[in-house]
């Protein structure tokens, strides 16, 4: 198969499947290696980035996935009235948040480093899909373990979790800071 029978295939796969689909299965079903499939693809995606064309294809760690190009967006909403955007509070996004970088995290965990119960929190970002139950913890009670979706990165625009800013040291203690005044004062406020 040329190059260009691979462009056809590999974009008439990824239209019909809709969701993402792995290099891996994409390279068995094309008798090719991955190494190839993610040449192709990402040729493929940068000759629409390049034509301005209304779908992009999307690469999300080892999978792509066709979508619609975000410039768009707008537009496709008056049409379908759908996809409606996530409405994720400040508590919502302190928690994925929290989830994002320290994955596999549990609930107790999370719990630790915000003060307050997040079952809400967690709940609803399971409900968007955005955080997933991704196995359990080996120790009493067999906690679960929670991690970030595709759904995540694709929502956040960035490929895999590594493409996540790095935190700078001094703002994580100011944080730190912020956080344990944040306490004292609901303390003492409960106090009175």
């Amino acid at each position: 198969m040329d190059e260009k029978e691979l462009k056809t295939a590999l974009e008439g796969i990824l239209f019909a499947m809709g969701d993402s689909v792995e290099t891996e299965k994409l390279a068995a079903a094309l008798e090719t290696d991955e190494e190839t499939i993610s040449k192709v693809l990402d040729s493929l995606a940068a000759e629409y980035e390049k034509e301005e064309r209304g779908y992009r294809i999307l690469k999300l760690e080892k999978a792509y996935q066709m979508c619609t190009a975000s410039e768009i967006y707008e537009y496709l909403i008056r049409i379908a009235k759908q996809p409606k955007k996530l409405q994720l509070t400040d508590v919502l996004l302190e928690t994925l948040s929290i989830i994002a970088y320290k994955q596999p995290i549990t609930k107790a965990e999370i719990e630790k480093i915000r003060g307050v119960s997040c079952d809400h929190a967690v709940s609803k970002l399971v409900e968007y899909n955005l955080v997933a139950e991704i196995g359990r913890l080996d120790a009493p009670g067999k906690p679960m373990l929670f991690g970030t979706t595709e759904d995540f990165l694709r929502s956040f625009g960035i490929g895999s979790i590594s493409d996540l800013p790095v935190m700078n040291p001094v703002q994580v203690e100011e944080f730190k800071l912020q956080a344990e005044e944040e306490v004292e004062r609901q303390l003492a406020e409960s106090v009175d």
